[in-house]
C-alpha cells in the first residue's frame, strides 16, 4: 500500500491571510470572529477572510501576460481568488514542487471544491438581472408603447388571466404586483413583438467566407445594428444582457479548473463537494488516487465564499445560528455556530516517490479516511452514520480505539455536540484528549474541516495540541458527564498514538480522517 505525505499547504481564513499568520493565531486563545452588518447592524459574528488578491499578482505576473491577473481579478468571485491563493501558498512550502507537479503530466490531479459556491456572485448577477428585466417589463407596459393596454384601457373589460392592477392591492404588496402587472402587460405588446422581430433579423446574421476574419466582422456589424434599434425604440437594455458571463466561470469546478490552469496541471480536475465534510472526501479521493496509482499527486483544496446575507440569513433560520452578538463556543452552551468563508489547499503526493526527490513531508501523516451517509435527516446528525465512518477508517488504518491518542470534534456549538461527544465516547476510552475549534475560525462550510485538520497536523509537527477559547467552566455540564478530557485555553502537549478528526456534513455525510505524527 502506497502511502502519502502533505508536501504543500496554504490557507486564507478569518485572520489569516496564508498559512504563516494561521500558525501563529493559532498560538492565541482569541475568537477571529467579526460583526457581520450584512443587515445592517445586528447580532451575528462570522469569519471574515483576511484577504488581498494583490498579494499574488507579482507571482502571477512571472508566469503569465500581464492581461492575466486582471482577468482573474475581474471574472473570478473570491472562491475562487481564494483557492488560487491557497494554491500558490502550497507551493512554497517545498523548492521545487512547482516544477514537480508539471513534470508529473497528468499524473498530477486537481480535486478542489466548494460547499456553498460563488453564492455572492451569483447574488449580484441574479439582482442586476431582476433589475434590468423590472425595467423592461415597466417600459414595454407603458400604454404609449402598447397598443394591447390602450385598447383595454378603453374597454376595461375582464379577462381571466390578468393579474389584478397594482393601484388595487394592499399597500404591502403593490410591489409585487406592479411587477405582475407590467409582465402580463409586456407579453400582451405589440410593439414589442416588432422591437424582437428586428432583432431577430440582425442576430440571424451568420459568418460567411473566411471564418476569423468574417466572425470579427459580423460581431462588428450586429453590434452597430442593434445600437441603431435601441436608439430607434429608445428601449432599455434587454435583460439578457444584462446577465454577466461570469455566472458560467464561477460555477462549483471553476476553482479547480482555475487551480489547473495556474499551475499548468493537465491531470483529471474537478469539484468534489460534500458540504461540511468536504475537505475530508476529497482526501479519501486524493488517497484512493494515488495508492491506485493513478495520480503521484493531488492537489486537494475546499473553498467557500466570504460570509454574506444569503447564508448567514439561511443558516439562522436553519436554527444552526448563534445571534446574540457574543461568540459562541462548541462543547457549552449550544446555541449555534458562525459562518465564515475562506479557503485551504493541501499537495498530497506519493510518500516514495517525493522523498527520494528530496522533498519534506509536513505535518502529520494521512493514514486513512472513512466515509458514511447516514441516511436520515438533512441537517440533524445521526448516531450510526457517524459510528459507521469513524470503524471504517480504524479499520483501514489498522488502529485500535485504545491507540487513539487526540480528536477533533466536528462541534458546531449547537445540541448535535452531545450526541457527537456520546458518539465518540460509544467508541473511544476516557484517555483521548479532544479539540473543538469552530469557535475560534467559525465554520466554513467545506473549508473548515480542512482549517481543523490543518490545525491538528501543524500542531503535531510541533509537539503541541493549540490552545482553544473554550474555557474549563464553560463546559456544558451534561456534556462534561460524558467526557472530560478536552483541550481548553492553554496549549497541551501532544499525547501519543493516532488522532482522528471527524466532519459531519449537511445531508447526514460524514468523514473520518485518521492520522499518525512522522515521528
Amino acid at each position: 500500500m502506497r502511502r502519502v505525505g502533505i508536501f504543500g499547504w496554504g490557507v486564507v481564513a478569518p485572520r489569516s491571510k496564508d498559512i504563516e499568520a494561521f500558525e501563529r493565531n493559532l498560538a492565541s486563545t482569541e475568537s477571529w470572529l467579526s460583526p457581520f452588518n450584512g443587515f445592517g447592524p445586528d447580532n451575528f459574528l462570522v469569519g471574515m477572510p483576511d484577504f488581498h488578491f494583490s498579494d499574488y499578482k507579482p507571482w502571477i505576473d512571472e508566469r503569465f501576460p500581464a492581461s492575466r491577473f486582471s482577468q482573474l481579478e475581474k471574472k473570478m468571485g473570491l472562491p475562487t481568488q481564494y483557492a488560487l491563493a491557497a494554491f500558490i501558498q502550497s507551493l512554497r512550502q517545498n523548492p521545487g514542487l512547482e516544477q514537480e507537479l508539471q513534470a508529473l503530466g497528468i499524473q498530477s490531479h486537481v480535486y478542489v471544491g466548494t460547499g456553498l459556491g460563488d453564492l455572492p456572485t451569483i447574488y449580484d448577477i441574479s439582482l442586476d438581472h431582476h433589475r434590468a428585466q423590472r425595467r423592461w417589463n415597466r417600459f414595454w407596459s407603458e400604454p404609449s408603447r402598447n397598443a394591447a393596454l390602450r385598447q383595454w384601457l378603453e374597454t376595461r373589460e375582464a379577462r381571466p388571466d390578468m393579474p389584478p392592477a397594482p393601484e388595487t392591492v394592499a399597500e404591502a404588496d403593490r410591489d409585487m404586483a406592479e411587477e405582475a402587472w407590467w409582465e402580463y402587460w409586456t407579453a400582451q405588446s405589440p410593439e414589442l413583438r416588432e422591437y424582437l422581430g428586428e432583432l431577430r433579423e440582425i442576430e440571424g446574421m451568420g459568418v460567411e467566407g473566411d471564418v476569423e476574419s468574417a466572425k470579427l466582422a459580423v460581431i462588428k456589424e450586429k453590434r452597430t445594428r442593434t445600437a441603431k434599434l435601441q436608439k430607434k425604440w429608445n428601449a432599455p437594455e434587454p435583460p439578457w444582457n444584462s446577465v454577466s458571463a461570469n455566472v458560467l466561470w464561477n460555477i462549483h469546478n471553476g476553482p479547480a479548473a482555475q487551480v489547473s490552469m495556474l499551475g499548468k496541471l493537465t491531470g483529471m480536475t474537478f469539484a468534489p463537494v460534500a458540504a461540511c465534510s468536504s475537505f475530508g472526501y476529497g482526501l479519501k479521493l486524493a488517497m484512493d488516487a494515488i495508492q491506485r496509482g493513478d495520480a503521484k499527486a493531488v492537489v486537494l483544496g475546499m473553498t467557500d465564499p466570504p460570509p454574506h446575507a444569503l447564508t448567514v440569513g439561511g443558516f439562522y433560520n436553519a436554527r444552526v445560528l448563534a445571534a446574540d452578538g457574543t461568540v459562541s463556543k462548541p462543547l457549552t452552551a449550544l446555541r449555534g455556530t458562525h459562518v465564515s468563508g475562506g479557503a485551504v489547499v493541501w499537495v498530497v503526493g506519493d510518500l516514495e516517490h517525493f522523498t527520494a526527490k528530496g522533498f519534506k513531508p509536513l505535518g502529520m501523516e494521512p493514514v486513512a479516511v472513512g466515509l458514511t451517509a447516514d441516511a436520515d435527516h438533512i441537517i440533524t446528525p445521526s448516531k450510526e452514520g457517524p459510528t459507521a465512518a469513524i470503524r471504517s477508517a480504524l479499520a483501514s488504518a489498522r488502529c485500535a480505539p485504545t491507540e487513539v491518542g487526540s480528536w477533533d470534534l466536528h462541534a458546531t456549538a449547537t445540541p448535535g455536540d452531545f450526541l457527537e461527544v456520546e458518539t465518540l465516547r460509544g467508541m473511544m476510552p476516557e484517555s483521548v484528549l479532544v479539540t473543538a475549534r469552530k469557535g475560534t475560525f467559525g465554520h466554513g462550510m467545506s473549508a473548515g474541516g480542512g482549517w481543523e485538520l490543518t490545525a491538528q497536523y501543524l500542531g503535531y509537527a510541533r509537539g503541541k495540541l493549540f490552545a482553544t477559547p473554550l474555557q474549563e467552566t464553560e463546559l456544558n455540564k451534561e456534556i462534561g458527564k460524558v467526557h472530560g478530557r478536552f483541550v481548553y485555553n492553554r496549549e497541551t502537549p501532544v499525547p501519543e498514538g493516532f488522532a482522528g478528526k471527524l466532519s459531519m456534513g449537511v445531508g447526514g455525510l460524514n468523514a473520518c480522517v485518521i492520522s499518525r505524527s512522522w515521528r
